[in-house]
């Protein structure tokens, strides 16, 4: 096994003057205000082109400037306050929500190193990078459920309450499943630095050598940012407005920012560990265009991707109904998670053999393969299903009035009624 490498490639960072430090975090800051703008707008004229409606098309050209007016009006909106709501709590949560949410972005790599123009300065397209960036990511993200919990907590409401427990279990689930999906992209990769991982999908993306992560990181994304067809939380049949049914104005907006900003992280942290980065996707960057991964250029890749996965949540939200809670966090825990260790495992292993030379040639693994699919079909098809048993009439007479209350026979049960408490029809009439 090749022990991770976290030293290579880590020394240009760090040797920036603090004013380019300073004008990074900002222009990252003010790329993820725009990027949300645009996501919302996005989503209302996919979703209402999907519905057969016009969507947003006044303010601005193509209604782009609808996003805006949006904004501005939810903070010119009256700021309450429960009064049993813990004050200072419920002030903080929303904040403890949306910062993580901008800190995350400062390990993602934008492009390849660039030369400031008007300077002699050279610098790579990222903030920082770490040895371990992308545990520090997860880690960043982790503290966002705080804010969502407290948020519910703080409200003094137990519709706040519910949601607040329900979306916090359903992100630490699904972040288990993500953590391992990718598990394997780190043996791979040999790093944990992001910057190492884009570099070492030169040749082939993890998302085609890593396809089973890579489904698995998709589908886990989509249950950690709490979008539908997963938005349980959110309910609003059952739980109104779930954790921020109390918030209202400028609270209100940081909530809902912070979910379109997760929805931008995990597509950045998709494209980085499966998709390339800010390569450009082939033939375009071999050969048609040699110069695609040079300059700036390769930030209009990596846009290119993340907008790619926006959309995947706007289709699947357009298209899919929501879920049961049970049926949801059933597919986490006793899917999602033991299908993430098994592979793992045999990643692992195959990376193992492959390292020492023990592994055969490619025709013949191809052969084991398809000779272990036919064996599963095989089995599938000749394994009996097993027949239900009929079910256990019971003799005994039934009381609907047995526990108080009027309820009908359960499946199994004699409809006859015992004349305990039961009024007869001559009594009705």
């Amino acid at each position: 096994m090749v022990p991770l490498d976290t030293t290579a490639g880590l020394a240009q960072f760090g040797q920036d003057p603090v004013w380019l430090v300073i004008v990074k975090a900002v222009l990252i800051f003010v790329i993820l205000v725009l990027l949300t703008l645009f996501n919302i707008w996005l989503e209302r004229r996919v979703v209402a082109r999907m519905q057969h409606r016009i969507g947003p098309n006044r303010n601005g050209p193509f209604g782009l400037l609808q996003s805006l007016a949006d904004g501005v009006k939810l903070a010119l909106k009256e700021d309450l306050t429960p009064k049993g709501a813990d004050k200072i709590v419920f002030t903080l949560a929303p904040v403890i929500a949306v910062v993580p949410a901008f800190v995350t972005y400062s390990v993602v790599p934008f492009g390849p190193s660039v030369k400031l123009p008007w300077s002699d300065i050279t610098t790579p397209l990222q903030l920082t990078d770490m040895p371990v960036a992308v545990l520090f990511v997860m880690a960043i993200a982790s503290i966002g459920i705080y804010g969502i919990v407290l948020g519910g907590w703080s409200s003094g409401s137990t519709y706040s309450l519910l949601g607040g427990l329900r979306s916090s279990a359903q992100m630490i689930s699904y972040e288990v499943a993500m953590g391992l999906a990718l598990v394997s992209v780190f043996l791979y990769a040999g790093s944990m630095s992001t910057s190492e991982i884009v570099t070492a999908q030169k040749g082939t993306w993890f998302a085609i050598s890593l396809l089973p992560s890579f489904v698995i990181y998709v589908i886990a994304m989509v249950g950690e940012t709490n979008r539908a067809p997963f938005d349980l939380p959110e309910a609003e049949g059952e739980l109104v407005g779930g954790f921020h049914t109390e918030y209202s104005s400028l609270k209100f907006a940081l909530f809902f920012l912070a979910e379109y900003i997760n929805m931008a992280t995990v597509s950045a942290l998709a494209t980085t560990m499966f998709l390339g980065g800010w390569m450009a996707p082939w033939p375009l960057g071999g050969p048609i265009w040699p110069g695609a991964n040079e300059g700036y250029w390769p930030v209009l890749w990596f846009f290119g991707k993340v907008l790619l996965f926006i959309f995947l949540f706007i289709w699947l939200r357009g298209s899919l109904p929501r879920l049961r809670y049970d049926q949801f966090m059933h597919f986490g825990w006793k899917v999602l998670i033991p299908v993430s260790l098994a592979w793992t495992l045999l990643v692992a292993t195959f990376k193992a053999f492959n390292d020492n030379g023990l592994l055969p040639d490619r025709p013949t693994i191809l052969i084991w393969l398809a000779v272990a699919c036919a064996a599963i079909l095989i089995v599938s098809w000749l394994w009996p299903n097993p027949k239900p048993e009929p079910a256990k009439v019971s003799t005994e007479p039934f009381d609907a009035f047995a526990g108080g209350y009027p309820v009908p026979p359960m499946p199994g049960q004699s409809p006859t009624s015992s004349t305990v408490g039961v009024a007869t029809k001559d009594e009705v009439e």
